[in-house]
């Protein structure tokens, strides 16, 4: 069944197993980011010895998970030569995987062969999916969760045919 997606932290709350994400876009317009991303463009990176200034809630929420025994995996599909964005969460990915996340890279141009549903997506437990939706510019228009066992599969499926080719974070080099 379709419908609205409750709160993130509730999804994430909810997870007993494993929580994973496939990012596809080159950019994304997300206005509590810019901040960061301005900072990051003035030559600002984050430091690893002030885990204080980190973004926060979400690291603390990962971690969180993370300590329930919830392996949270993340692969982003990049094209390459890399987007200017995609080099600003490049660099600030080390406070993601010191929260507990697992992440890898998949050059756009090694995914053509794999069946990727069009949008990125959040899958619970193998069961839940939850999809976000942007505009071409990368805006957040909304998302949805579904339940539906095919679409559980497929997402899952495409997921980790991404993971087994994909880079984790410390070996690649943008």
């Amino acid at each position: 069944m379709w419908q609205s997606a409750p709160p993130f932290g509730e999804l994430l709350a909810n997870c007993q197993r494993s929580a994973v994400h496939l990012e596809m876009r080159d950019h994304y317009d997300d206005p509590d980011e810019a901040p960061r991303v301005a900072a990051w463009k003035a030559g600002h990176r984050p430091d690893p010895d002030d885990r204080a200034s980190w973004w926060r809630p979400w690291l603390d929420m990962v971690a969180d998970t993370v300590a329930r025994g919830v392996v949270v995996r993340r692969a982003r599909i990049v094209s390459e030569p890399v987007s200017e964005y995609t080099r600003y969460l490049y660099d600030g990915t080390f406070t993601n995987v010191a929260a507990g996340e697992d992440i890898r890279w998949l050059p756009r141009r090694r995914a053509s062969d794999i069946a990727l549903p069009g949008n990125d997506f959040w899958v619970f437990d193998d069961h839940v999916v939850r999809f976000g939706y942007f505009s071409g510019e990368g805006t957040y228009l909304g998302d949805e969760v579904t339940d539906e066992p095919a679409v559980a599969k497929l997402c899952t499926d495409a997921f980790q045919s991404v993971w087994d080719r994909a880079t984790p974070h410390a070996e690649y080099r943008i």
